[in-house]
């Protein structure tokens, strides 16, 4: 095998004008091959003609400022639900933007608000005749008549956007003062893309020396709606994949004109919920995503030919203004994107880069940015901070994602000059790039060992949201915690949808489904649970063999004496307090903190599984089910055969080593492969270990913060290795 060069390439360093001795000289010390801007910062002559590639940042829909300004019926907009108020009269005014961040948001009252808004009586759940309804531009009020006192009512009503969300945040996590707010134009107007294209066509002239226009991302954001109490209700609603700020009624005409029906503004408030991710969606909303996807692959595609021509490369950031552009989709190639961009704070955002299809570069911004402070206004590059332990938490946190999917280039964003007071930082990141390129070079060779079975995890989303719930990972929701001890797992893991399993089954060569989250979420799988078809089909699968690993609340969908569908493949149920006068079977308590069992080999002695908030209330039918663990008389950890099948049943989730480990033996207990495990494998729960066939390279990572001693058994178990690691080490075996 020839040995790669660690000490260059496959590194995007941000430069700074005025600062450009430090740009090229740790430019030099981290091997970055591109230099890239960020916002609010430029990139000198001296910069450019350094000889490296260079990367420039672009969003399209916030760079014809002032135009977007003069042309407010431009702007994007969103339908906002008012707070909720409780009539005390039969009159009610209510002040629409009441508790929102007016800075951010004004009243559309120009499109009739009559024929898009909606006023309801959220007690009895009935919309209020448009009759009885006013508008007042004036005071930015909504007078309701026949209103009765003790109910609540709230009026959905079409808002632009002044100020754009992200260029909102970074103004004021980074005290930009008097620097113009910019707004965000609705590309789906004519007379906008006129403008963006011929904007787009001036701005690739003026930048001869870009070879890589980032598009930051193409045209819509994410759900963000601040409130004006930045303190105590920042954000009034956020959600990374809700389609809410993509309206208008352009679009809602354009809609029903294709589909042949109307959307009303309760389709997207919905009742103030929006369509968070973490929700089933209904068929109405997924057709109007489908129906944006189109138009912005559309519109997209025209934007990334005109770079083409220009002889530059056109890559897309994947957080941001990415709704529409579901780099998961089986369409995304028709953008012709040559790059994608992640911004990764853990393993499965880096599981979800590396999935993208349709790019042959993909690319991960690492954190911390370089920001004064992080993204909890914590301390970063100022006093108090310490980006170099920050760094290192990242960087594993990440790394396990890394050694399972390949990953072409690494690079930074933010402010470059931050760094100069922290050398350790700088000297932590020139370490961290040479150990990004060994990896990539074994990836070169081939993917890495995995284990016999593969498994699907079913959600209502399914492959479109694969790797993800909604944005950044957000703890004490089980499936976030599930996904990312997955992602460091040596074992192939896709993501299907309930749809698909009632057009397909059970993919092919698929051994355990896991199905995970809170009754009524999209994770467990909410309404989809109603077709009978898709209870028949798992059960059908386990009684001939697969395995079910259930979480917290799977299979959720009450009716009249059971809580989860597959209560009897499960062994088990739960009680949510109407079965008080019903017996429960008595099983056999664990003596100790867990009972004996493959699954619990490893779990650390006389400590109880730690699950987070886990569920209360399940009960097993009989003693077929195998209780490993409980509390309170509630089983947390179970395990169950069903026909020629096996099932495993956890109370919930939270990512740590132990758990991650249970779950690891959980998967091969539950695909009938526990005979086959050990192979690659790295005994100590701290530290993980691939296997890179082609290569012949064993590499053993330390996740922990403290030095770390393992034994790492080869493809036969009898063999092993003994490897010591320092605090966030990684370890480099030839086999």
């Amino acid at each position: 095998m020839s040995h790669p060069d660690l000490s260059h390439g496959d590194f995007t360093l941000p430069g700074e004008a005025g600062h450009e001795q430090l740009t090229l000289r740790l430019a030099e010390q981290w091997g970055a091959d591109t230099i890239r801007d960020s916002d609010g910062t430029q990139l000198s002559p001296e910069i450019l003609q350094s000889g490296r590639a260079i990367y420039s940042t672009l969003c399209l829909v916030r760079s014809v400022q002032p135009w977007a300004r003069e042309h407010r019926e431009h702007l994007q907009q969103n339908f906002l639900m008012s707070f909720p108020v409780v009539a005390e009269r039969t009159r009610t005014t209510i002040e629409l933007l009441a508790g929102y961040y007016t800075e951010q948001f004004a009243v559309n009252f120009k499109d009739s608000p009559q024929r898009w808004w909606q006023v309801f009586d959220r007690t009895t759940g009935l919309e209020v005749p448009k009759s009885h309804w006013r508008a007042d531009p004036r005071r930015g009020t909504v007078s309701i008549s026949g209103t009765r006192p003790g109910h609540r009512y709230t009026v959905n009503f079409l808002a632009y956007r002044l100020w754009e969300e992200i260029s909102m945040y970074n103004h004021l996590t980074n005290g930009w003062g008097d620097r113009e707010h910019l707004a965000a134009v609705d590309p789906m107007q004519p007379a906008v893309q006129k403008v963006l294209l011929a904007f787009l066509e001036r701005w690739l002239d003026e930048h001869p020396a870009t070879n890589v226009v980032r598009f930051t991302s193409m045209f819509y954001n994410f759900s963000w709606f601040w409130g004006v109490d930045h303190a105590r209700l920042r954000d009034v609603y956020s959600d990374w994949g809700d389609y809410a700020m993509t309206v208008s009624p352009r679009a809602l005409n354009l809609f029903r004109k294709r589909h042949g029906y109307a959307l009303t503004s309760e389709d997207f408030v919905n009742g103030g919920r929006y369509n968070s991710t973490h929700n089933p969606p209904s068929r109405r909303y997924r057709d109007y995503m489908d129906f944006v996807h189109d138009f912005v692959i559309g519109f997209g595609k025209k934007c990334i030919e005109r770079v083409h021509q220009h002889g530059k490369k056109a890559y897309v950031f994947y957080d941001d203004h990415w709704i529409g552009v579901e780099p998961s989709s089986p369409r995304f190639h028709e953008f012709g994107f040559d790059g994608l961009i992640k911004c990764v704070f853990n393993a499965f955002e880096v599981r979800l880069c590396a999935h993208a299809r349709g790019v042959a570069t993909k690319e991960l911004r690492l954190h911390p940015y370089l920001f004064p402070t992080g993204l909890k206004g914590e301390p970063t590059f100022k006093p108090g901070g310490n980006p170099a332990l920050d760094a290192k938490n990242f960087w594993v946190d990440a790394r396990r994602g890394i050694v399972r999917a390949p990953i072409d280039r690494i690079g930074l964003g933010g402010y470059l000059s931050l760094v100069e007071a922290f050398p350790e930082f700088q000297e932590y990141i020139a370490g961290l790039a040479r150990e990004f390129r060994l990896l990539k070079s074994f990836h070169a060779g081939g993917r890495p060992w995995v284990a016999p079975f593969k498994v699907a995890v079913l959600t209502a989303w399914g492959d479109l949201r694969a790797w993800t719930c909604s944005g950044h990972f957000t703890a004490g929701i089980e499936l976030y915690e599930v996904v990312e001890a997955l992602a460091g797992l040596p074992v192939d893991v896709e993501f299907v949808s309930f749809d698909d399993l009632l057009a397909r089954g059970v993919p092919k060569g698929v051994n355990v489904v896991l199905n995970c989250g809170r009754a009524g979420s999209a994770w467990s799988g909410g309404h989809y649970w109603a077709d009978p078809r898709i209870e028949a089909v798992l059960t059908n699968f386990v009684q001939r063999g697969g395995g079910l690993i259930g979480i917290a609340e799977p299979s959720a969908w009450p009716q009249p004496g059971q809580h989860f569908k597959l209560a009897r493949v499960l062994g088990l149920d739960r009680d949510t307090g109407d079965r008080v006068a019903n017996g429960k079977f008595k099983f056999k308590r664990p003596l100790g903190a867990f009972g004996p069992h493959f699954i619990t080999t490893d779990a650390p002695a006389g400590t109880a599984l730690d699950f987070g908030k886990d569920v209360d209330g399940i009960h097993v039918f009989d003693g077929t089910a195998q209780v490993l663990a409980e509390r309170s008389g509630s089983p947390r950890l179970v395990a169950h055969g069903f026909g020629h099948g096996r099932s495993v049943y956890f109370s919930g989730f939270k990512y740590t080593p132990d758990n991650t480990r249970l779950l690891h033996r959980a998967l091969y207990w539950a695909a009938s492969q526990e005979q086959g495990w050990g192979r690659w494998h790295s005994c100590n729960v701290r530290t993980e270990a691939t296997y890179f066939p082609q290569s012949g390279r064993l590499v053993v990572i330390n996740n922990a913060t403290a030095p770390q001693h393992t034994t790492v058994t080869l493809a036969d178990p009898k063999h092993k290795r003994r490897v010591n690691l320092d605090a966030h080490g990684i370890a480099v075996l030839e086999v």
